[in-house]
This record gives structure tokens, C-alpha cells and sequence, in this order.
């Protein structure tokens, strides 16, 4: 057991441990494109910020009066994302040193994410943190995404932990009112620091309102160390 006892650590993938909304946001637009969509644009996209792909495609179809089966959606925006990740997705280079200093002190993680396992694969690997965070669950395995608890608590089942030891790290409302709804604590770096007053990152046990920019591992490393009993 390392020197944080009990503690495991879960992180949100995308918009938190790397960068791939500029990708989420082409394939989007390039698909809702095709659908007779032709103008979404980068503030249509941070609506979507931190909810699943399944979820995603569904609210299209409600918004957009698409007729096209959400299966096919999410096929076509899976297909459309994963050439761009291939090609690149940047890992956010404070949140690397945090999973290698957590690794260091043999803290078990995982990612609980609401992309696809193929995208979440082609990312953890393309991007070399696989080797750190085996231990990867898509909201597609589990009955609800993000806001339910349901990724989470699944993700804390295959590390053998007490959600109570469970600290969650998000970039957006859903999955931080996901990580509250598990009794799990949350380090919130909003994606979109605008909206940081959102209700939901109240929950969070520590609120950097700056986003990425606020973020270093070092200090995250501490206050870990701190909050743990």
C-alpha cells in the first residue's frame, strides 16, 4: 500500500487528461455536417463538453430533428473521431507528470471516460499513458454515462476500491455531479473556466476555477497527500 493509504485516483479523459475536444468538435461538425447541420460551431460544441458520445448523438437527434438511428450517429462520429486521435491528441504535460508522480507512489488510477473503449485505447496508447493507467472504463459498459455515478462506481469495482477512497479528477459539470453522485471527492479543472459557477462544480472538494492553466501536478500532489485521513 503506498503512502496515501486507501486512495485510488480516477480521471476523466477527455478535457482533463488530454486535449481532445478540438477533435470531438471536428468529427462532430464534419457528421452533423453531412446530416444537413451546416453551421455548429465551437460554442454549439462546449454545450457537449463532458457528456458521452451516446448521449451526445441522442441530444442531436432532439435538437436537430435528425432521423437518422442514434447507432448510426455514433457509428459515424466514433469513425470521424478516431482518424483525428490517430493522427493527434496531446496529453495535457502537468496532468502526465501527475499520473507518473502518483505511479511513483504506487496509487492505483484508472479512467472512466464517456468515449468509446476504441477511442479511449487509441488515446491511452498513442499518447504512452497506457502504461500507467491500465485500467480503463467507457460509459458504454455501464447501464448510464456521466451524470449518473454508474462509470465511476464501475472503475472504483475493478480497482478494488471504497468509493469513499475514491478522489475523481473532471473537467465538466456531468462528470463532477458523476463523481458527488458515487461518494467520491473531486479535484475539478474546469475545460471551459466560464463556466465554473455552474451548480454542479460546487460539489467539487477542490475547485481550480482557471482550468488547466491552474493546474501543476506538484501541487495536486499535495494537496492528495493533505486530504488524505
Amino acid at each position: 500500500m503506498s503512502e496515501f493509504g486507501a486512495l485510488s485516483v480516477i480521471f476523466d479523459l477527455d478535457g482533463t487528461l488530454v486535449d481532445s475536444e478540438p477533435n470531438y468538435y471536428e468529427a462532430s461538425r464534419q457528421v452533423l455536417a453531412e446530416h444537413g447541420v451546416p453551421d455548429f460551431g465551437w460554442a454549439d460544441h462546449e454545450g457537449y463538453v463532458g457528456i458521452g458520445t451516446r448521449e451526445t448523438v441522442t441530444l442531436w437527434r432532439e435538437r436537430y430533428g435528425l432521423p437518422v438511428p442514434a447507432a448510426q450517429l455514433l457509428a459515424a462520429l466514433d469513425r470521424r473521431y478516431l482518424e483525428l486521435a490517430r493522427r493527434h491528441t496531446r496529453a495535457y504535460p502537468e496532468m502526465r507528470a501527475f499520473v507518473e508522480l502518483l505511479a511513483s507512489a504506487d496509487v492505483p488510477m484508472a479512467v472512466a471516460s464517456g468515449s468509446s473503449p476504441d477511442a479511449m485505447e487509441a488515446i491511452l496508447t498513442g499518447t504512452g499513458l497506457a502504461a500507467h493507467l491500465r485500467t480503463a472504463v467507457s460509459a458504454e459498459e455501464v447501464p448510464h454515462g456521466k451524470p449518473a455515478p454508474d462509470v465511476f462506481l464501475e472503475a472504483a469495482r475493478r480497482l478494488g476500491a471504497d468509493p469513499a477512497d475514491c478522489v475523481v479528477l473532471e473537467d465538466a459539470a456531468p462528470g463532477v455531479a458523476a463523481a458527488h453522485a458515487a461518494g467520491m471527492r473531486c479535484l475539478a479543472v474546469p475545460y471551459v473556466p466560464a463556466q465554473a459557477d455552474a451548480p454542479e462544480f460546487a460539489t467539487a472538494s477542490l475547485l481550480l476555477r482557471g482550468g488547466q492553466a491552474e493546474f501543476t501536478a506538484r501541487s495536486a500532489y499535495a494537496w492528495l497527500r493533505d486530504a488524505t485521513p
